[in-house]
């Protein structure tokens, strides 16, 4: 990871290629392949929590391979489940840490730090946005910043997009039934 200053223009220029879909898998792959580039960084994944099995899904990775993608499921209860309730929770060493959930599949990716942040919706948790590092890395507070001001525009952005859908599919139906011979 290399060590930098992010600006407002790095930024500005994300947010601004983010802004430009409405679709939400593209929203999130931008995301992450933002994040990685920026900071220089081995990989980062986008998880959204599925609110029924309380597990973390994988929506977008990249600089992961799938093996690690697929060690098992995430709990959203078990890793690093403090960052969903208290916020950005830094690892420095993912070989020693208890709240690690996979840490011999962390150390055979050749991971050595985690930097994971929370998704909000307004209130609620809605996923995280998981930084992995090659070395082991003291997260700078710039570093939690630029990926916790990423990461809840990308959430904001998520919202609008599946909102948008959901409007779209209601006007599909309000027209069909409009011209249904029926009415």
């Amino acid at each position: 990871m290399r060590n930098l200053t992010l600006n407002y223009e790095t930024l500005i220029k994300i947010t601004r290629s983010l802004s430009k879909s409405k679709d939400p898998e593209k929203i999130i792959l931008m995301t992450v392949e933002s994040i990685k580039t920026a900071l220089g960084i081995k990989g980062c994944a986008l998880f959204l929590i599925n609110k029924q099995s309380k597990e973390l899904e994988v929506a977008a990775s990249t600089g992961l391979s799938t093996e690690y993608q697929n060690k098992g499921t995430v709990s959203a209860l078990r890793s690093i489940a403090d960052s969903l309730e208290d916020g950005p929770v830094a690892v420095h060493d993912v070989s020693d840490d208890p709240r690690i959930q996979y840490p011999e599949a962390a150390k055979k990716e050749g991971i050595a730090s985690i930097l994971s942040v929370p998704i909000f919706v307004g209130d609620e948790a809605i996923g995280a946005v998981r930084v992995y590092t090659a070395e082991k890395w003291e997260f700078t507070l710039d570093d939690v910043n630029f990926v916790q001001a990423l990461g809840q525009i990308a959430g904001i952005l998520i919202e609008m997009s599946r909102l948008y859908k959901g409007q779209n599919e209601y006007i599909d139906v309000l027209t069909t039934s409009c011209e249904s011979p029926a009415l």
